[in-house]
């Protein structure tokens, strides 16, 4: 049955060491939910309503494919991540369950840069040490309540899907995008710094940042949608859901469970009802644009600079 999480504004810090100073608590993230086994789940954060649904390959109970959620303490910030082991199925459930622990120990990393940084490297020796081969990409998301940014950082993986509610349209998520929309974006390109998690140890990731309108969306997907096959053996692609997902008929936009259960269907009726050949993970984010605590201007410049990785903590 699917569950829903109401997320308090105000809470403690999963880690041992506490901050004396109110500033330093609040800056302190607490562990969501996270994990890589069948999941449909609902949760609300401080101007985001989100919908997970996680099914592994051939209905087992762990899969390759990590969704992660974690806030700050003072509901400024929420963090969406969403990784997939190369692999699928209970073949790749030990590595992925690995990956999720390397981001909760990593969960205080305000800069997403670093933050993937440190996953890449992790990652690296881990697969090495166990001689998988194996990678992972991800994407990484940070949303700032304070401003309505979403920061992403992209690691090899398709690009999220993004509703822009004011004009009514469709978008691939990514920096040319952005620019080509006249909005916010401090990286040019993802491209050869932005390979998938266990590639290269050492690598630089870039990132990019959006502002979200009220009633905006952004869904995140592993790469089950962008391969699946007609009966005919035709592959959707990036474009192909996309135009899937902008021919979508939504009575209600606003509830990401709706949107979440018309993709899983189109999906499913373009596999011709065949089961999926991999892990599949949606995770859904309607930006509702409800405000969070309050917090003085200096403090959300001083903490957006830092997770843009601007401003050392």
């Amino acid at each position: 049955m699917p569950t829903t999480l109401e997320i308090p504004t105000q809470s403690a810090n999963t880690t041992a060491n506490k901050p004396s100073n109110d500033q330093g608590h609040a800056m302190q993230f607490m562990e969501i939910w996270g994990g890589n086994e069948a999941i449909e789940t609902a949760l609300s954060t401080p101007g985001l309503d989100v919908w997970v649904s996680s099914q592994p390959y051939e209905q087992d109970q762990y899969g390759g494919d990590i969704y992660y959620a974690s806030m700050c303490g003072a509901g400024h910030i929420a963090r969406f991540a969403l990784a997939d082991v190369a692999g699928h199925g209970s073949s790749v459930a030990g590595l992925a369950h690995r990956l999720r622990k390397m981001m909760r120990k990593n969960i205080n990393t305000l800069d997403q840069t670093q933050f993937a940084n440190t996953l890449n490297n992790a990652f690296t020796e881990l697969s090495g040490q166990d001689q998988h081969g194996k990678f992972a990409t991800a994407v990484l998301t940070t949303y700032f309540a304070p401003t309505d940014h979403l920061v992403i950082v992209n690691a090899g993986h398709p690009r999220p899907l993004w509703y822009e509610s004011a004009t009514q349209r469709w978008h691939l998520l990514d920096p040319n995008q952005l620019q080509c929309l006249n909005r916010m974006s401090d990286a040019k390109t993802i491209g050869a710094k932005n390979l998938p998690l266990g590639i290269i140890d050492s690598l630089e990731y870039e990132q990019f940042a959006t502002p979200l309108g009220p009633g905006d969306l952004v869904v995140i997907y592993t790469d089950a949608f962008i391969e699946a096959k007609s009966p005919a053996g035709e592959m959707l692609g990036e474009q192909g859901l996309l135009d899937l997902v902008k021919c979508l008929c939504l009575n209600n936009t606003n509830d990401p469970s709706v949107l979440s259960q018309a993709i899983l269907k189109a999906i499913d009726d373009h596999r011709g009802g065949s089961a999926p050949d991999d892990d599949q993970t949606l995770i859904v984010m309607h930006h509702n644009a409800a405000n969070p605590p309050a917090q003085s201007i200096s403090d959300k410049f001083t903490i957006m600079a830092k997770v843009l990785g601007l401003k050392k903590i």
